[in-house]
């Protein structure tokens, strides 16, 4: 196969607004280094962290949620700190997710891999580094907002499915986080309650939580709750509604923001609370009496055994889970589909199809 030169790619120039993703043309096909692979990529999506990446919300100088600058950037973000890593290398091309094909490969990687369908693992260590050495698929490297793209080897893992290749692209980033959750709360058959439902990662909670047998009640707003039954909810609360003291043995919690003290009362002696995200705000009130009188744990969730990825892999061929993308975009109109996903009107996930 020829390949081309040069490729289509949505580049993030810097922190900021929508402004800050350039259309480009003529961007270099990048070259698989020794123990990767280039992937011609089918499809990719939108994720929270390509939109808090860009506005640099995860700078420590920004305490509000991730809504309310997502147009036009935060203010007094900090370069050194406004990816969740630290500091980004710009230009950088986006998008956690990809699906696509591999058609060339590096040094030390077999060449019977071109011409296998992939799905690329979003969050892992690089070849080498430690296993507390993180690197995001779109953050720390290039990702999946353009036509080729690179990755080790070990992370870009076969998958057999009839999915289409946006759909396909609608599991990475979202599920593998929820995948982490579930597995780091060791959650079994047990009562669960879900922030941030309709979101891509809280409904793939949502599914992976009921694949393992748990009663799941979903938070989510009174449009949205016949769709997230559909997908397994056993009940579902409104945003505003109260929550039961003590009725929860794990909250998978997406959202933060002020009411979270609430959520610790929600659950039963030995609870355990796992975050993934704060879209309502990242600083919170803890009463420490709640946390040690109820013996509860808090644990957060952002690194991932390899197995995640993999056992979520085996979900997908199994047909256990499904994808859910409630709108595709091409990708030269990014900009759009991240202000459509800014509006949290949509339930799942925002896919991003790649020109051939």
């Amino acid at each position: 196969m020829t390949l081309p030169d040069t490729m289509k790619a949505v580049v993030l120039t810097g922190h900021g607004g929508l402004d800050k993703l350039e259309w480009r043309v003529d961007v270099p096909v990048p070259c698989p280094r020794a123990g990767e692979v280039l992937i011609r990529v089918g499809a990719s999506a939108v994720n929270n962290t390509d939109v808090n990446t860009r506005t640099g919300w995860y700078s420590k100088a920004v305490r509000g949620d991730t809504g309310s600058a997502a147009a036009e950037g935060y203010d007094g973000a900090s370069d050194a700190d406004g990816a969740w890593s630290g500091a980004l290398s710009f230009p950088r091309i986006q998008g956690a997710d990809c699906c696509g094909e591999i058609v060339a490969v590096g040094d030390g990687v077999d060449s019977a891999r071109v011409g296998q369908r992939v799905l690329v693992r979003p969050m892992h260590s690089p070849a080498g580094a430690g296993s507390d050495v993180l690197a995001t698929f779109g953050s720390e490297r290039d990702g999946g907002f353009a036509q080729y793209t690179t990755v080790d080897a070990e992370h870009a893992l076969r998958i057999d499915s009839p999915h289409s290749d946006i759909e396909l692209a609608s599991f990475p980033c979202a599920f593998s986080t929820a995948e982490g959750m579930i597995q780091r709360a060791a959650l079994g058959a047990e009562r669960v309650l879900v922030t941030g439902a309709s979101g891509g990662v809280g409904s793939a909670a949502v599914q992976l939580a009921k694949r393992r047998g748990a009663h799941v009640t979903a938070v989510t707003s009174a449009a949205k709750m016949e769709a997230l039954k559909e997908l397994g909810a056993d009940e579902t609360l409104e945003r505003n509604d109260a929550l039961p003291e003590e009725g929860f043995d794990v909250v998978l919690d997406l959202v933060g923001g002020p009411r979270w003290p609430e959520l610790l009362d929600a659950l039963v002696a030995r609870g355990r609370y796992v975050t993934s995200g704060a879209i309502a705000g990242p600083i919170v009130e803890l009463d420490l009496r709640t946390l040690y009188l109820k013996d509860l744990m808090l644990i957060g969730s952002t690194r991932q055994d390899p197995r995640v990825f993999t056992d979520l892999v085996s979900y997908i061929e199994a047909g256990e889970i499904r994808p859910v993308v409630a709108e595709t975009y091409p990708l030269h109109k990014l900009r759009a589909a991240q202000e459509a996903f800014i509006q949290k009107s949509h339930m799942g996930k925002i896919g991003i199809e790649i020109p051939g």
